[in-house]
């Protein structure tokens, strides 16, 4: 527990009324989107990159773990203070800095949120590429920190392929700047790619300097239907082996039909086994003709229908399937276990296999959907962790999914990281050697380790 001297030290930094250390306040600051919950010592609000500095020199001092967190929406309780210490508030660092249309990037603040981003660098013609599920109400500096991309990633790359430079501060309590304003540039270690997806144990962001695409002119939407789910990744095969490349790939299997037939504005047949929602963009001029390549790949033995929609009215219908799965999952199992894994997409046949014989020996209905186009998988096991049995059997179908993803040369998590709950299976994916010189990067930036302790590395 820290002394009083390290609180007046705190208010000095950012002011009394940036700072809470009653219990009651803190509490809401302790947990994420995941089951994960501890109790800070204390929450600061910094609106400013020097007094970041001056914290992080504070805790360093007095040996206090500083957990940095935007707006809680983390699925992993990477943002979770399990230690207890400082919980450094960044939703009201919330401005966008600048935007330079001609450069095509726009400077940000860590608690701005990618919808907000979104609405100001449109009005200029562009967009950033990323956009997680929670894009409405995330941080662009929660998506730095979990590499978050969501659905467009297939086409646009993730929040590293999008980022040109970032200001941070180190746990050691220096101010570093990384990266360009160029899209090209080579001088030194790729630092700013380093603290994309460090989840908070390196360095706090400061201030990030976004790469913008111009928005496309048009775009289309279809939805293909498939006997089963192996019919289904043959056709994301070949769409992705042909030139044009879809903005949006994604996929849901059979038992996330059935949980959502009767809720569906378009009909499901009975008989399908795997769905694919592809989305198009850019020229109109060359959109019809991509148009029939797309479905030209998506047509395979086992497509049972393709649909096209003609309007924007069409393809609010067609998205409802989709959109139909998260409320039912939620109704069905609110608080289920949501696993991120990828694997190659050719085996994402293998996968779903893997997973149907799992759900049957552990007796464990599991639900999959996610980013077809690049293999990351959204593996859902509806159980209730309120029952000690469920749970345990859930935990050990949770292991051997684990396993396989990585026997299909896949890897843990795509976008939602490590933080808590995935830290102790990361050795499996990563050899000793390489993780012992992510230790020794971590101890580097935070010689004392006190940037977010018990996070995402596993213990020696």
């Amino acid at each position: 527990m820290p002394d009083q001297a390290f609180f007046e030290r705190l208010g000095n930094i950012v002011g009394m009324e940036n700072l809470l250390t009653d219990p009651a306040d803190c509490l809401p600051y302790g947990y994420d989107n995941s089951r994960q919950q501890a109790l800070p010592n204390a929450v600061v609000f910094a609106n400013q990159e020097a007094q970041i500095l001056e914290l992080i020199r504070a805790c360093n001092e007095y040996q206090v773990p500083l957990i940095t967190r935007g707006r809680g929406t983390g699925t992993t309780g990477a943002t979770v203070p399990v230690t207890g210490g400082l919980v450094l508030s960044l939703e009201r660092m919330n401005h966008i800095l600048s935007i330079d249309p001609e450069n095509r990037f726009v400077r940000v603040q860590p608690g701005v949120t990618n919808q907000d981003v979104q609405l100001a660098v449109a009005e200029h013609g562009f967009f950033w590429p990323p956009d997680p599920t929670s894009s409405a109400v995330c941080t662009v500096g929660g998506n730095l920190a979990y590499n978050s991309a969501g659905p467009r990633a297939v086409k646009y790359g993730t929040p590293r392929e999008n980022t040109l430079g970032l200001r941070a501060v180190t746990g050691a309590g220096h101010i570093i700047q990384t990266g360009t304003r160029t899209t090209k540039g080579v001088v030194g270690l790729d630092l700013t790619r380093l603290l994309i997806g460090s989840e908070g144990t390196l360095a706090v962001i400061t201030e990030a300097t976004l790469k913008l695409t111009p928005l496309a002119e048009g775009k289309r939407t279809l939805r293909a239907i498939y006997q089963d789910m192996h019919s289904a990744a043959k056709a994301v095969s070949r769409i992705m082996a042909q030139p044009i490349i879809p903005c949006a790939l994604e996929f849901l299997d059979g038992a996330a039909l059935d949980m959502i037939r009767d809720d569906s504005a378009v009909e499901i047949p009975q008989q399908a086994g795997g769905l694919l929602m592809i989305e198009i963009d850019g020229s109109e001029a060359c959109l019809d003709q991509a148009v029939d390549a797309i479905r030209s790949a998506a047509r395979t033995p086992g497509c049972l229908e393709l649909d096209i929609a003609r309007n924007t009215k069409e393809v609010e219908a067609l998205w409802s399937t989709r959109k139909a799965l998260s409320p039912a999952l939620r109704k069905i199992a609110p608080k289920k276990i949501n696993e991120d894994v990828v694997v190659p997409v050719s085996r994402i046949p293998e996968l779903v296999d893997g997973l149907g014989q799992l759900s049957s020996k552990y007796a464990i209905k599991i639900v999959n959907f996610g980013h077809a186009g690049n293999g990351n998988i959204h593996v859902n096991l509806l159980v209730n962790p309120d029952d000690p049995r469920e749970l345990e059997a859930a935990e050990s179908c949770l292991d051997e999914v684990f396993t396989l993803v990585l026997a299909l040369d896949g890897s843990l998590s795509g976008e939602h990281g490590i933080g808590l709950v995935k830290r102790d299976f990361v050795a499996r994916e990563i050899d000793a050697p390489s993780l012992q010189l992510m230790r020794q990067i971590k101890a580097s930036f935070d010689p004392r380790g006190i940037l977010n302790p018990g996070k995402t590395l596993p213990d020696i």
